[in-house]
């Protein structure tokens, strides 16, 4: 095992967090695409039988074979709950709420998992990361109001969202422990595998869709299991493995913002005002989550808690 560096922050988890970000704020608005012609379970399922591909050409590559014995709890877990269970009920919620108020929803999740994280892996919770969390989350709530239908919202898609959110959480805190025995693509692969397995109840909708879904429905349903699964669920996995769990949810909070960029120019709607005062809050409180005392000796609990597994 290694720690961070004594100074600043690991450069290459950073750049993989933004990745990730990118890339799942991106998953929004092809899911709110895909979703129009493909149903909840049918449409996870092809992108985790997309992404299970993907992952397991580049496991072959790269020779790493099966992970530990070790990792197999926390892969399952995270199998079933993150990559399964999240991804129905998310594609089932953005049947009823726009992509921004899924994003908010979806984003009290980070909450759950650094207080679960606090609980069960014993993480610290210093004070800059709440301070962010209660930024990004004011922010979070500001863009998805702002990008409400009319401000109305459904019930039952809100409740979907949340149900999508502590699945996240469950499945984040149960991905940690893993990573300390495999590496990132060996538990992002059995992870997406995992979940493609539970979603297999779903392969007659599947492929009944197929045949009458448009090339565009069925190019977003490919690219969700190329890029927001195969490569974001291994960069975060990656950055996963050298930070704790509730500084990397809380770099997701500026998904919502990036979701609003994203929508504004692929479906060429100019969000009001006040989407925008909630993206840069949501920035804001990353930012300082993400930030480091420059005064901690590197033995101390605070930096203890940031030690990564190789």
């Amino acid at each position: 095992m290694r720690s961070e560096p004594a100074h600043g922050v690991d450069r290459r988890s950073v750049a993989a967090a933004s990745v990730t970000v990118l890339l799942w704020a991106s998953a929004f608005v092809a899911i709110r695409s895909a979703g129009q012609e493909y149903s909840p379970g049918a449409l996870a399922l092809g992108r985790l039988v997309t992404g299970s591909a993907a992952l397991g050409v580049i496991l072959l590559i790269r020779g790493e074979g099966w992970p530990p014995r070790a990792a197999w709890p926390g892969i399952v877990a995270s199998g079933v709950l993150w990559f399964g269970v999240y991804m129905v009920a998310l594609n089932a919620g953005e049947e009823l709420v726009d992509a921004g108020t899924a994003a908010m929803i979806v984003n009290v999740g980070p909450i759950l998992i650094a207080l679960l994280g606090g609980w069960l892996l014993r993480e610290s919770l210093p004070p800059r990361l709440l301070t962010g969390m209660a930024v990004s989350f004011a922010g979070a709530v500001v863009v998805g109001m702002s990008m409400a239908d009319d401000g109305e919202r459904r019930l039952v898609g809100v409740l979907l969202c949340l149900l999508a959110a502590a699945t996240y959480a469950a499945g984040v805190i149960s991905q940690k422990p893993a990573l300390r025995h495999a590496s990132a693509l060996q538990v992002t692969t059995f992870g997406c595998l995992i979940g493609m397995v539970a979603c297999l109840p779903f392969a007659g909708q599947l492929a009944a869709e197929l045949g009458d879904a448009t090339a565009t429905a069925t190019a977003n349903m490919v690219y969700l299991g190329i890029f927001p699964t195969a490569v974001a669920f291994t960069t975060w996995a990656y950055a996963l493995a050298r930070t704790t769990a509730g500084r990397m949810g809380a770099t997701t909070y500026a998904v919502p913002a990036v979701v609003v960029v994203m929508s504004w120019i692929a479906l060429r709607e100019i969000p009001p005002w006040l989407t925008f005062v909630g993206g840069v809050l949501c920035l804001a409180g990353v930012a300082i989550s993400r930030s480091r005392r420059r005064d901690v000796p590197p033995d101390t609990p605070e930096r203890t808690a940031s030690v990564r597994a190789d």
